[in-house]
Parts: C-alpha cells; structure tokens; sequence
C-alpha cells in the first residue's frame, strides 16, 4: 500500500493512495506518525489501510497538497555509499579517499525533525548560505519499538520506505565541521519526505540475494538528469542500520532512517569533488530539483530565496576565572 498525507480544504487527512492517485482518507485518522503508533508494525498498518475499501473515495493527488507523509520522532541519516563519501570529501574536507573508520560501522548523525517538507513544496535557501545542494536518498520508517536489535528482527521493525531529500548548505557545512562535531545548521533547516510512505512488502520484490533494494535513483536540476543510481549499492542494508541505531537504545514508530546520499551524482558536492570545478553550479532561486526512485515515487520541489541570517557574535575570549 501507499499511504499520504495530504491538506484539502484547510484540513490534513491521512490517506491509502489507489494506483490511479485517488485518495482513500482514512477515518479519523489526522496523522501517519500516530497511526504508526497504534498499529505498531505492517500488519496493523494494512489493516488499517483495508478499511479504506469501504469508505467513499476522496480527491485526486493532483487536487489537493501533499504534505511530508509523516512528521517523525526522530531523524538519522546515515552514509552508506562509498562513491559518494569519496567524491563528498574532496569537495567539502579537501581530502581524499574514504576515511577507515567508515568501513567499520553505519555512521550515522541526527536530522531535524522539525524540519520536513513535503514532496512539491518549495524549499527557502537556509539563512547565510550561498552553496547549496541537495541529496537523494531513500529513507526507511520504523513501524514498531525495538532495541538492541539483529538484522533479522530489525526487517519486521520496518513499516515502509519514502523519498528523502537531505537539503544541504555546503559552505556552512564545510566550516562548521571543522570543529570536529558533525554537521549542524549546514543540514539543518529543510529536507523533503515523499511523495508517499510505501509499505516494505511493495518493495520485496525489488530485494536481491544479499539482501539489498535494486531500486532506480534518479536526479534531476531544471530538468536535466545529473545524477543515476542504485539502492543496491549501499554498503550496508537498512535492517543492519536499524540494528545499529537500535543498539543501546530504541527505535520507535515513525522514526526515519536515511540511506544516505546515493552515488553517481546523487549531490552535486560529489560531482565538484570529482570534476574539480562547481559543475552543475550550486542551486539558487528559481532551480527546481526533482528525484525520483523506483517503486516510491517522485519528489520536485523548486528554490526560493530565504531569510537573513540572525546574527550571533563570535566567541569571546573569557578570563578563565575560577570560584
């Protein structure tokens, strides 16, 4: 099943999305996030979603605004794709190669999740940024509380999957980094869920022998295709990064969990890092980028300019007094 979320009429519905775009709202149902919550996995969800079948049928896609398919918890995005962490860091850090420590474990940092904008909303350039990029990415969501898990018991923990833009300001990025601390306001003010949440069984027979998702990445700039890829070269699976980001502590219904920037053009700081030069040119108002992944769906959403950056005084040099 597809399930969106979507505004008509001044009022936000939760909805099973039928293969020609009609919505199926759900009764009394305001939130995906809390539905998740009650069901508590993907039995439940598709039961829940069944019920549509004996309701009145509700408006087109096209006829309403679809917004990010769930407001979530909790927020990780995690790096798997080792061509992009490559070509990341030569345009960012100034470094080449991919650092060892990566190979150990899914890295992963925290997102915001007071930050989601749906799949065809326009997106403002964050405050004080003049490079801006986006990442295409594949987001897993949590359908039912675990921890500590394996692999193996982590799979039945995921409900669906979703598009995941993570909008990033790469000027503030690259300096802020160099503190030592992961990215903050370089990723923090915008990234793009949707258009749907597909239920992890639609996809099961995308699945190869290892265990990952053959699935199409595309992405586009103004209509020109700069980036392609597969889901399948993520060097771990989402149940292995659910198993990690489980590990002393819980994962609950309706958190997200990024796959991280897929390669071959999945942002165009990669492009810059292999290329040596800033083609395509970073994103400005007026640009609208569009990704799209096999099985889920598309995401377009066009830049508009934001607001100034508030501003903070620099640090201060401080006696270093004691009591």
């Amino acid at each position: 099943m597809r399930f969106a979320t979507y505004e008509h009429r001044d009022r936000h519905r939760v909805a099973v999305v039928d293969e020609d775009g009609t919505l199926r709202p759900l009764p009394g149902v305001h939130s995906l996030t809390g539905l998740l919550a009650e069901t508590g996995g993907l039995p439940g969800l598709l039961a829940a979603g069944s019920e549509t079948l004996h309701v009145p049928a509700g408006p087109h896609v096209g006829e309403v605004r679809l917004l990010p398919p769930l407001q979530p918890p909790t927020v990780r995005d995690f790096v798997t794709f080792e061509e992009h962490v490559e070509g990341v860091r030569r345009s960012v850090d100034g470094a080449a190669g991919v650092p060892q420590r990566w190979y150990a474990a899914p890295t992963f940092y925290f997102g915001n999740p007071y930050a989601m904008y749906g799949p065809h909303d326009d997106v403002p350039v964050p405050p004080g940024s003049g490079v801006l990029d986006f990442e295409l990415e594949v987001a897993a969501v949590i359908g039912g509380e675990g921890r500590d898990l394996t692999p193996e018991q982590a799979r039945d923990h995921i409900v669906g999957y979703t598009v995941f833009n993570d909008w990033s300001a790469r000027d503030l990025q690259s300096a802020e980094m160099k503190v030592g601390l992961g990215p903050c306001k370089g990723k923090d003010t915008a990234t793009t869920l949707g258009p749907y949440l597909v239920t992890a069984d639609e996809l099961e027979p995308y699945r190869d022998a290892d265990g990952f998702l053959r699935l199409a990445l595309t992405a586009e700039v103004n209509g020109r295709v700069v980036g392609e890829d597969l889901l399948s070269n993520m060097s771990w699976t989402f149940e292995e990064m659910v198993a990690y980001a489980s590990r002393g502590t819980v994962v609950r219904p309706g958190d997200v969990l990024g796959s991280g920037t897929c390669g071959n053009g999945g942002c165009l700081a990669e492009l810059w890092g292999v290329r040596g030069t800033r083609d395509p040119a970073p994103l400005e108002p007026g640009d609208t980028v569009t990704l799209t992944v096999e099985g889920i769906g598309t995401v377009s959403n066009t830049v508009v300019s934001g607001s100034p950056p508030v501003p903070v005084p620099a640090a201060r040099r401080r006696p270093r007094e004691r009591p």
